[in-house]
């Protein structure tokens, strides 16, 4: 009888209390290994539970490839993603945008020597165009925008090369490019590496669309609602966490932007035709 009514009153107690919720994994698609991750984003995931009153998890993921993958099996619930990833992602998995992450001066630019033989897009027909890490959206695809909307067609009416910023800086001063492509933040940082050299831009593209923050296609909506909300409420304090990490500078002076919709990153979608790119159920390696 004494066993019969403890028994009772456990199940009893069991049902009353919440179930063990299961963290939100948060994984970046351009990070490796836990240490960066926790380096770069650790007083992020406080604040992000702190203001979701979620357990939050970071997750590393090797590759863009892999945090698919993962959203698809629900090992990851929440990936922070560019916008060139972002528009294959959709394709892939139909993931739901949470909240748009602004980079402040974030567009493709054409660099040139100032003192240098090309004065205008003109120049550069026939000549040979770098471009940084491939399949990238400020220093691969954005660039063959910003020379596609002057009306320069990528490998026909020039060369494109994919080289990386410093060593296509170290070309361009040897005269065996005529230009390079790359981002605002990027340009700078040549500069710094070679000071004594004058750079001009020739072309500028548009601002690009911003980082974007994902969430895997079945998460549950009361998850969802309180992340969203939580950028919308306590974006300063968010802010404030993201830039105690040394990469996420990038994201100085930005805000989080909720009113973000898909068709905001088709100008994504045509960066990638203007590659040659017309199917985008891959990512470009």
């Amino acid at each position: 009888m004494i066993r019969t009514i403890a028994t009772a009153l456990a199940i009893t107690l069991a049902s009353a209390l919440p179930a063990f919720a299961e963290p939100v994994k948060f994984a970046v698609t351009d990070m490796e290994g836990l240490e960066a991750l926790q380096q770069e984003f650790g007083a992020f995931q406080t604040a992000l539970e702190e203001a979701t009153g979620l357990d939050i998890e970071l997750f590393p993921v090797s590759s863009r490839t892999t945090a698919v993958e993962a959203m698809k099996s629900g090992q990851v619930d929440l990936v922070l993603t560019g916008p060139a990833e972002y528009v294959i992602m959709k394709e892939l998995d139909e993931p739901k945008i949470v909240v748009a992450w602004q980079r402040p001066d974030y567009f493709a630019q054409i660099a040139v020597l100032a003192n240098g033989p090309i004065r205008s897009i003109e120049d550069l027909k026939g000549k040979k165009v770098a471009f940084g890490s491939i399949g990238s959206t400020s220093q691969h695809l954005g660039p063959a925008q910003a020379l596609a909307d002057f009306n320069l067609k990528y490998a026909t009416d020039y060369e494109p090369v994919i080289i990386s910023r410093n060593i296509a800086a170290e070309a361009l001063i040897r005269g065996d490019i005529a230009a390079i492509g790359l981002n605002f933040g990027y340009l700078n940082s040549v500069r710094e590496a070679f000071p004594d050299v004058a750079f001009s831009v020739v072309a500028r593209g548009r601002d690009l669309p911003n980082d974007i923050l994902v969430a895997r296609k079945d998460i549950s909506d009361d998850v969802l609602v309180k992340v969203r909300d939580a950028f919308a409420k306590n974006g300063n304090e968010l802010m404030k966490a993201i830039l105690t990490g040394e990469d996420n500078q990038k994201f100085k002076g930005g805000f989080f932007l909720t009113d973000v919709k898909d068709s905001d990153y088709d100008y994504v979608r045509s960066m990638y035709r203007t590659i040659g790119i017309e199917t985008l159920t891959d990512f470009v390696n």
